[in-house]
């Protein structure tokens, strides 16, 4: 968006000197406990966000800071809190928003790294998780709150003795993201129970509109930090299409998972539905997948982020639940199975590879329903994506094993949906094997394998 784009060319040229000069977090006025906890963490030379917006935030000015998804932003709000926090400690200290839960758990596990040695404490309160038990939580009055805004209206407007009148952060993370899901209503209602003065970072990968309106609703005189005034992806990030028929898109997933098999994957669905059928057919055709989506329990879905981190699982099926701000650090791939509808969603999404100086590969589908989509994005990212190299004769081979594979897929995915029915309990395939375990079908399937 062009505003954005203006906004974060006007401030860039006072700092570009400044950029150069800090060669570690010390130099950016990082406390001697926080630099030994970065060395801890891996964290040798601060990222472009750390280098502009800590400094800054340790000065005590509000900051915008616009970076690109992978950037190294959580470090770059966490840092001035934690330091914050050691001169004047206090409970209910911070709060940290978030659009998804998965977000809310990372960000909680980077604040607990960083401040283990000084003995902060966290915690999370996101939906889909027993009220009663955060409730508990929350009346232990941790040092940092870590939360999605719905679930936190709810303990604010029902949790008795809960308030955040004494906080002192605020930090909106992926703030375009908060508010194109819906949550501008949630928002208001916190800001207006917290304390006016207080210091509040506003990161944000894009610059919209409704987080300009945020800006002026929360922000006093901002800093702004901006890394990349444009929408990019990373250079070392290798990006395909393939021109496919629709019908056959299940067929070329398989070939291009047998073809660079030994990588670790993330593909993209656009819906729950979707996303749930093709892990119950890559797992009939033996692929180890899982899926995350947003209609799986909290802690299925968290099973699964787990076990794909552990590297236990090498496929890894997601909505755009997954796609934003998940640092799961050996993504080899990703594939985009349906078109993003939104073309700043392709630049989260293929954010998962690539990520801190890594390279990686990503590979889009574009059926005939898509064309316009894929020129949009094209356009977005200023690029011209070349054609991945494809034996068309070897994916037709596999066309009768996936048909095979389907039909079961679509015999489970409707045995589960009895089952949900029966049980009101949702399944993340882990144990949905019955079907394929069932009569002659089952061994046939095998002796077919």
């Amino acid at each position: 968006m062009a505003a954005g784009e203006e906004d974060g060319s006007a401030v860039e040229p006072e700092q570009e000197p400044a950029a150069e000069e800090p060669r570690s977090f010390k130099d950016l006025g990082v406390t001697d406990v926080l630099c030994e906890a970065c060395d801890q963490l891996g964290w040798k030379v601060p990222t472009k966000i750390q280098i502009e917006a800590i400094p800054v935030a340790l000065q005590g000015r509000d900051v915008i800071g616009l970076a690109e998804t992978g950037s190294g932003k959580t470090g770059a709000f966490a840092l001035p809190i934690l330091q914050a926090l050691l001169e004047t400690p206090q409970r209910l200290f911070a709060l940290v928003l978030t659009p998804t839960r998965e977000l809310a758990f990372q960000i909680s596990e980077q604040f607990e790294a960083l401040g283990s040695s000084i003995g902060v404490q966290s915690t999370v309160i996101v939906g889909g998780i027993d009220t009663m038990s955060q409730s508990l939580a929350l009346a232990k009055k941790p040092h940092v709150i870590i939360a999605t805004p719905g679930r936190l209206v709810d303990h604010l407007e029902n949790t008795k003795g809960f308030n955040l009148r004494a906080l002192k952060f605020l930090v909106m993370d992926e703030a375009d993201r908060i508010l194109n899901m819906d949550f501008e209503t949630e928002v208001d209602k916190i800001l207006k129970v917290i304390p006016r003065d207080r210091k509040t970072f506003l990161f944000s990968a894009t610059m919209t509109k409704k987080v300009q309106k945020l800006q002026r609703a929360a922000l006093k005189n901002p800093v702004k930090c901006a890394v990349s005034s444009k929408y990019q992806t990373v250079e070392k990030l290798q990006q395909y299409y393939i021109f496919i028929p629709s019908k056959f898109k299940d067929s070329y997933l398989v070939y291009i998972l047998n073809e660079l098999a030994g990588n670790s994957f993330m593909i993209f669905c656009s819906t729950c539905n979707n996303t749930q059928r093709t892990a119950l057919l890559l797992r009939n055709l033996g692929f180890t997948a899982i899926p995350l989506h947003g209609q799986m329990s909290q802690n299925k879905r968290l099973g699964s982020l787990n076990k794909f981190k552990a590297k236990a699982r090498s496929i890894l099926l997601a909505t755009d639940v997954a796609s934003r701000g998940l640092d799961i650090p050996h993504v080899d791939v990703v594939i985009n199975f349906d078109i993003p509808t939104h073309s700043k969603d392709y630049i989260h999404r293929v954010g998962r590879t690539a990520r801190a100086g890594r390279s990686g590969k990503s590979i889009t589908f574009v059926t005939q329903y898509d064309v316009e989509l894929f020129q949009r994005i094209e356009h977005l990212i200023g690029k011209k994506l070349p054609a991945f190299p494809m034996q068309e004769e070897e994916v037709m081979m596999l066309t009768e094993r996936v048909a095979e594979a389907q039909r079961f897929a679509r015999m489970e995915l409707r045995e589960q949906g009895e089952k949900k029915r029966s049980r009101n309990d949702d399944d993340d395939t882990e144990e949905a094997i019955g079907v394929r375990n069932k009569v002659a079908g089952g061994k046939k399937k095998k002796r077919k394998a």
